[in-house]
């Protein structure tokens, strides 16, 4: 995890907080799309569905083009946004996500259903 900037949202220490503040998941999802450009990026989970608990992380699909394996991409994100809450990051390529629905990927599929679209990219 990197130092905090100025422009972080403050999020208290996990043990001091009943919730996770919204403005703390959209500045990560900022960070994601200023650094790593990102073709979606949805919000999905406890979180997203109205129903986190105190112990509940935040979880994020992050649809983008890569040359590196998804996993090491996931890790990549973690390293280089700054939170300071439990964080789960999901990548998928676009041509992965697109197959996985189609094939009737029901994981990926309740995301898109239920989730909560924090960014998309704009098609010209």
């Amino acid at each position: 995890m990197t130092t905090p900037s100025a422009s972080t949202v403050y999020v208290p220490p996990i043990n001091k907080r009943d919730r996770i503040p919204q403005a703390a998941i959209d500045d990560v999802a900022r960070q994601i799309v200023e650094k790593f450009h990102p073709i979606k990026v949805i919000l999905f989970g406890s979180y997203a569905y109205g129903t986190p608990r105190r112990e509940s992380d935040v979880d994020l699909l992050v649809v983008m083009e890569t040359d590196i394996r998804e996993v090491q991409q996931e890790i990549l994100i973690l390293k280089n946004i700054e939170h300071r809450f439990g964080l789960d990051i999901l990548v998928k390529t676009p041509k992965t996500f697109n197959e996985r629905i189609e094939a009737g990927d029901s994981f990926l599929k309740e995301i898109v259903q239920k989730g909560r679209v924090l960014y998309e990219q704009r098609t010209c």
